[in-house]
């Protein structure tokens, strides 16, 4: 039965083989208890298809999410993770923090009594009938079953013990980069948030450089990271080209590769660890900027009577900014990157080669998991007001302020 909804064509197929399916369930011999944990069963099963199939939890929920209509099922699928991740540790992949921190960001908890009463317990909270909540479980089910194979990433960093005055050194940069950052996102003024953003570059730039320096010290180019890691970051609608460019702008800056998926709604990452969580904090703030910086300047527009074009001054918006936002975090990564060659030079062994390494090795790493990318067309840039404005929108700070 189960095979026949999987199975079944988009459409019309599709529907009648879920109203087929959820009708045979709600009213099985079997009863209710046996089905509801046969249902939950399936549902692990699924998951862990999915797991083996590439997926992380916090992608599994963003391609549903994308491919589907509401929420309904977007919660049901939390639940068919929280049901895997409760089961014995032996039985799961080996444990991995990015799917843990992912699960705790989900909330993807067991809130159920037991399998056997899943569904019953599911349709008291929905206040829906046994069919319906079959049939939306089933829904759930079809989604997972025919979710494609996706590149899967590298296993995470095994970090290892360094000194105390290195592992405070970070953590008191990566403070000093988020507070930042946090200062850019809330003021009023772009100015202020454009210089915030490059003292924030700056010091991610030197931040890299120091970690890179300590893993030579600790013997290879990968030190305790052992070589290069990836990590996947959503690309929500709207605007998705010029989000993703964006996001490859912040990457190359900060020595990593983004290979952007459109299909399947992300971006992976390729860097060494240090590097990736500064990507993805700095992409993050610079996404909040822009957009509203963009929401701002796309009122305006609108307000003048340009409404039918306000989409394509929107996207080229965003382009621009992008492409500018790329030519000063290189300006601000190349600066701070002579600073550090100009004041290790008498102690340290030469910098620039030991970047270069590691260029080599995210080069190589990202080559490895994808073989076969090409670039990607820009569409919908023909708003010249729209560039332009994007490009001031991310150049009016003086570098080097904050």
């Amino acid at each position: 039965m189960l095979g026949s909804v999987r199975y079944a064509p988009d459409g019309e197929q599709a529907e009648d083989a879920l109203e087929t399916g959820a009708s045979m369930l709600a009213a099985a011999e079997a009863g209710p208890e046996a089905v509801s944990a046969a249902v939950v069963e399936a549902a692990v099963a699924g998951v862990r298809q999915c797991w083996a199939g590439g997926w992380h939890p916090a992608d599994l929920v963003r391609i549903v999410r994308r491919e589907t209509s509401g929420t309904a099922l977007v919660a049901l699928v939390v639940d068919a993770i929280a049901a895997e991740a409760a089961r014995p540790p032996a039985t799961r992949p080996a444990p991995d923090p990015r799917r843990s921190e992912q699960l705790r960001h989900l909330g993807a908890e067991v809130w159920w009594p037991a399998d056997t009463g899943y569904l019953d317990a599911l349709a008291r909270r929905r206040r829906a009938s046994r069919f319906e909540t079959v049939y939306e479980v089933l829904a759930a089910l079809r989604v997972l079953a025919r979710l494609p194979r996706i590149t899967p990433l590298p296993a995470p960093p095994q970090t290892g013990a360094r000194s105390g005055p290195a592992d405070a050194a970070a953590t008191r940069a990566l403070g000093r980069i988020r507070g930042l950052l946090a200062k850019a996102e809330a003021t009023d003024y772009a100015e202020e948030a454009e210089a915030l953003s490059a003292k924030a570059q700056e010091l991610m730039a030197r931040h890299s450089i120091d970690e890179a320096l300590l893993d030579r010290a600790d013997g290879s180019p990968g030190g305790r990271t052992d070589g290069p890691s990836a990590v996947r970051i959503g690309i929500e609608g709207p605007y998705e080209q010029a989000k993703a460019l964006l996001l490859d702008a912040v990457a190359a800056a900060n020595r990593c590769q983004a290979v952007w998926a459109a299909d399947v709604g992300f971006s992976t990452l390729i860097g060494f660890a240090p590097d990736l969580e500064a990507a993805e904090m700095l992409y993050t703030s610079l996404l909040l900027q822009a957009t509203t910086a963009m929401n701002r300047a796309g009122d305006l527009h609108h307000a003048r009577g340009r409404s039918r074009r306000t989409r394509d001054f929107r996207q080229t918006f965003l382009v621009g900014y992008a492409d500018r936002i790329r030519d000063r975090l290189a300006a601000a990564t190349a600066a701070a990157t002579a600073a550090a060659t100009a004041e290790s030079a008498p102690t340290a062994p030469d910098l620039l080669p030991v970047l270069a390494a590691r260029a080599l090795a995210v080069e190589q790493t990202t080559g490895a998991l994808f073989p076969d990318t090409a670039p990607v067309r820009l569409r919908g840039v023909r708003d010249a007001d729209g560039w332009h404005q994007g490009r001031a929108a991310a150049d009016r700070a003086r570098l080097g302020e904050g």
